[in-house]
């Protein structure tokens, strides 16, 4: 029970982080995007 609490918490920082900083959230995006075109290969 404590470990979910933990990582919600770790996710809603995370998020509330990305929703705040553009620079951080665009580096994420083109992350996942380069990790999805090299996977489809």
């Amino acid at each position: 029970m404590a470990r979910n609490r933990l990582l919600m918490t770790t996710a809603a920082l995370g998020a509330a982080y990305l929703l705040r900083n553009d620079k951080a959230r665009k580096k994420l995006v083109n992350q996942l995007q380069s990790f999805t075109d090299k996977s489809r290969r």
